[in-house]
């Protein structure tokens, strides 16, 4: 079906073709008469891909080469959007708010183009039409009238309210949170109509904030019946009977390193040191394929799900409890089916031989990085009587780590530092302390011993030519690597090769700005100027790693491209791979590789919603108080300055009472045209919490008392350009005596959160 669908494509790309009739394509293909319901039903299922475009007068192209483009909607919280385009070589579309016709976020259209871009400016557009809708039910806050009600959508992105029918309600009360299911899709100047399925509580109950964002990203918590009936039909423990064919490696020293409240334990480490001294290292995989067997109902909900997803207060997993904290969870000293790769690496870090197979195991020790780290780093004295039998591992295992992560920066591998941020909860949900997560030795023993072994596993299997799922991440746009060079010149730096760009010239820039004021918005602006990893059934490397082959073996509790390569592998290990198999496999990997990636970027969202959500939430006590922060980006409506505790809110351009402001962009600066004032990237500021705003979350700052600030006259008129100095017979802006004496009496001394 797939090469039919293929050829139907290419057929209509050919430039001879014209968009011809259904009835003209049957001659024209010769489609036999049998065939004919057939051949409209692949006609019908194009369409609603989007791959080719039925006119108003039923003939069939494809879009682009009638001026069409199809994508994704990526709405804005003003009420315009931005089409993204499937072909990722073509550049995002403006869409205004009067060309949306109906469309709504992340529905997939096809778009005509009425104004091309030129120079920096983007193509300008209109949706014609709408493909496949994404929103089947919003959530939102409920508002009612006397004779109908509205939901407000939490997503700013998705523009205008939801009517609902005054008999449609079904109990909802004004300020509560809410799903509505769709009844009635937006069209040009009307609005969604809806009904109310589901009340989740009222907006302020404890526990409902969280709630709604599962909601909105279509995650759910529960299992299906026949699911949870099949999980719990399975053994919790490893019988004697389930080892034919697999290695016994119960004997040999390994433990597993995570996080204090990991549950989901799926990779295992062991390590020696051979007489020739190069290292054998052990990574064992927690061998849930032999309990998730393909297209059981177990299987049918993983695919569906794709990953688990770790929100701020709790995990949604992948797979039922049962085996995901139960007997695929690597835990301690019982027996457990593993899935081994046994490689041994030289001092260079060179992968110089390797084993693959099944295998039994049983953990020594269940570790944690803190307790890791205090062993290496902080020589803790009680940790080392504790675990004196491990110590000796874990110096070997620092040891090649550094020798893996060398090995890695030398070839060019990008290593970005951002600080992740650690949220703690009370019991009822409430952030009681936000701070800074420490990345340690200990993290990135775990991280280069997976990093090396998924490596290998794709490396191994690329030269099999055997179908797989690969994590590749293509080479950036050079448009954008343009850009990129010329805002990191502007501050100083030099970025070479940017019409062939390698990865080590970007880890290059990274190196210099490290320690530096602009490091964050350096490393920002270059993920911007990434594309965005991905799974592939074709294998065209990772870009970021620097790597010519990668996959991801490692984690088959929480994502579904892991456990469907540990089958193939397996398959391929036996000699079980037969020709009708790989026709299967090649037919369905790419669909599987898709809906993956797809649902990893819905999680990550969450994921980030649920972290500012608590960010916000946390702040929202310490409005009036007055923080540290450090300028972490400059724009043309203000600045962002970013706090201890990794908290960022904006200081708005109109917030600054003291002067007019001009934004330099070459210098991503405000400059006072008055007082000379200078605010830049990397300067350290005070600012006043005015506003944490839980709805929209987000962070709103005012300046109060920089004395520090650089006021250099000299330095400033060097920085500016002859076109970006403000005229000087424009009026000064005249300060709010009532505002500035409010500041004033409200200011407090200057302290950091506690974290």
């Amino acid at each position: 079906m797939m090469d039919r669908k293929e050829k139907i494509v290419a057929f209509m790309r050919e430039d001879a073709y014209k968009p011809l009739l259904f009835s003209e394509l049957v001659a024209v293909l010769d489609v036999p008469k049998s065939e004919i319901g057939h051949f409209e039903n692949l006609l019908n299922e194009l369409e609603e891909e989007g791959r080719i475009f039925k006119t108003q007068k039923n003939r069939y192209g494809v879009p682009e080469r009638m001026n069409l483009i199809c994508g994704y909607l990526q709405g804005n919280e003003h009420g315009y959007g931005f089409l993204i385009p499937d072909d990722e070589n073509i550049k995002d579309i403006f869409i205004p708010s009067g060309g949306l016709n109906g469309a709504m976020h992340k529905d997939r259209v096809i778009a005509r183009i009425n104004k091309k871009g030129i120079g920096d400016k983007r193509a300008e557009g209109e949706i014609i039409r709408i493909v496949k809708r994404a929103n089947k039910t919003i959530v939102g806050t409920f508002e009612s009238s006397k004779y109908f009600g509205f939901v407000v959508p939490d997503d700013p992105r998705i523009s205008g309210d939801v009517f609902i029918p005054k008999d449609e309600i079904n109990g909802a009360k004004s300020g509560q949170k809410v799903v509505a299911e769709i009844v009635v899709w937006p069209a040009k100047r009307r609005n969604a109509e809806g009904r109310i399925i589901e009340i989740i509580g009222d907006k302020d109950e404890p526990g409902s904030d969280i709630l709604s964002i599962i909601k909105a990203y279509n995650l759910r918590e529960d299992f299906p019946e026949e699911v949870i009936r099949e999980a719990k039909s399975i053994s919790q423990t490893v019988t004697e009977n389930m080892l034919k064919g697999r290695r016994d490696l119960r004997d040999l020293t390994m433990v597993t390193i995570d996080g204090e409240d990991a549950k989901d334990l799926d990779d295992a480490v062991s390590i020696e040191r051979l007489p020739n001294g190069n290292y054998r290292l052990g990574v064992h995989i927690a061998d849930v394929s032999y309990y998730v067997k393909e297209n059981s109902p177990l299987d049918k909900e993983a695919l569906k799900r794709g990953t688990s997803v770790y929100l701020v207060d709790r995990v949604i997993p992948m797979l039922p409890r049962e085996l995901s904290n139960g007997i695929c969870s690597l835990n301690p000293q019982v027996d457990r089916l593993a899935f081994t790769v046994m490689m041994e690496i030289d001092r260079a870090g060179r992968v110089v031989d390797h084993e693959i197979f099944e295998s039994v195991i049983n953990v020594n020790e269940r570790m944690t990085y803190t307790d890791v780290y205090k062993i290496l780093e902080e020589d803790d004295q009680r940790l080392i009587e504790r675990y004196k039998d491990l110590c000796g591992t874990f110096r070997t295992m620092k040891e090649l780590a550094l020798i893996l992560r060398k090995k890695r920066m030398d070839r060019g591998a990008i290593d970005f530092n951002f600080d992740e941020a650690k949220i703690i909860l009370d019991e009822k949900g409430v952030p009681v302390e936000v701070k800074r997560y420490e990345m340690t030795i200990a993290n990135n023993i775990i991280e280069e011993f997976m990093l090396v072994c998924n490596e290998t596993v794709a490396e191994h299997f690329f030269w099999t030519n055997t179908p797989f799922v690969y994590r590749i991440h293509e080479d950036p746009d050079t448009e954008k690597i343009e850009a990129f060079s010329e805002f990191v010149h502007n501050m100083g730096y030099t970025l070479k090769g940017i019409n062939k760009i390698h990865p080590k010239a970007l880890q290059d820039v990274l190196e210099k700005a490290r320690g530096s004021k602009e490091e964050t918005i350096i490393s920002t602006v270059m993920l911007r100027s990434l594309q965005k990893a991905r799974y592939s059934h074709i294998n065209s490397g990772h870009f970021g790693l620097a790597a010519k082959y990668y996959c991801h073996f490692t984690s088959p509790i929480r994502r579904y491209p892991d456990l469907i390569i540990h089958r193939i592998m397996k398959e391929y290990l036996k000699g079980n791979v037969k020709p009708e198999r790989e026709d299967m496999l090649n037919g369905r990997l790419p669909e599987v590789a898709k809906l993956c990636s797809e649902r990893e970027r819905a999680a990550e969202e969450a994921e980030r919603e649920t972290e500012d959500l608590k960010k916000v939430e946390f702040m929202k006590k310490h409005e009036g108080e007055v923080f540290e922060g450090i300028i972490s980006n400059v724009t043309s409506f203000g600045m962002f300055v970013e706090l201890e505790n990794t908290i960022e809110g904006l200081v708005r351009m109109s917030s600054l009472e003291d002067d007019y402001y001009v934004y330099n962009e070459k210098t991503y600066s405000l400059i006072g045209e008055r007082s000379r004032k200078v605010y830049k990237i990397g300067d350290v500021v005070n600012v006043m919490l005015i506003k944490a705003d839980i709805a929209t979350r987000k962070i709103e700052f005012t300046l109060v008392d920089n004395s520090n600030t650089e006021s250099d006259e000299k330095a400033m008129d060097s920085d500016w350009d002859e076109d970006v100095k403000p005229k000087r017979k424009r009026k000064r802006k005249i300060m709010d005596e009532a505002v500035i004496l409010h500041v004033q009496g409200k200011k407090k001394k200057v302290k950091k959160i506690e974290v």
